[in-house]
C-alpha cells in the first residue's frame, strides 16, 4: 500500500539523495568540530567524573580549557 502511494508522487525520488547530502554534512561539520577543540579542554572534561576536588564554577567555564 505505501509503495502504491509513494510511486504516485512525482519527484519523491530526490529525497533520499537530498536526506543523504545533509547527514554527511552535518557528520563531516561534527568530526571537524571534534578535530579543532582545544586538547586540554578535552583531557579536562574527560578527568572531571573521577576528579573529587573540582568545583561547580571551573564546570561552567567553558573558557578554561586547561588542568590547574
Amino acid at each position: 500500500m505505501y509503495k502504491q502511494v509513494l510511486q504516485s508522487i512525482s519527484g519523491i525520488e530526490i529525497y533520499p539523495v537530498i536526506a543523504l547530502i545533509m547527514f554527511f554534512l552535518f557528520f563531516l561539520l561534527i568530526l571537524g568540530w571534534i578535530f579543532t577543540l582545544n586538547k586540554k579542554y578535552i583531557s579536562r572534561m574527560e578527568n572531571i567524573p573521577l576528579d573529587d576536588n573540582i568545583n561547580s564554577k571551573e564546570v561552567n567555564n567553558f573558557n578554561a580549557g586547561g588542568v590547574k
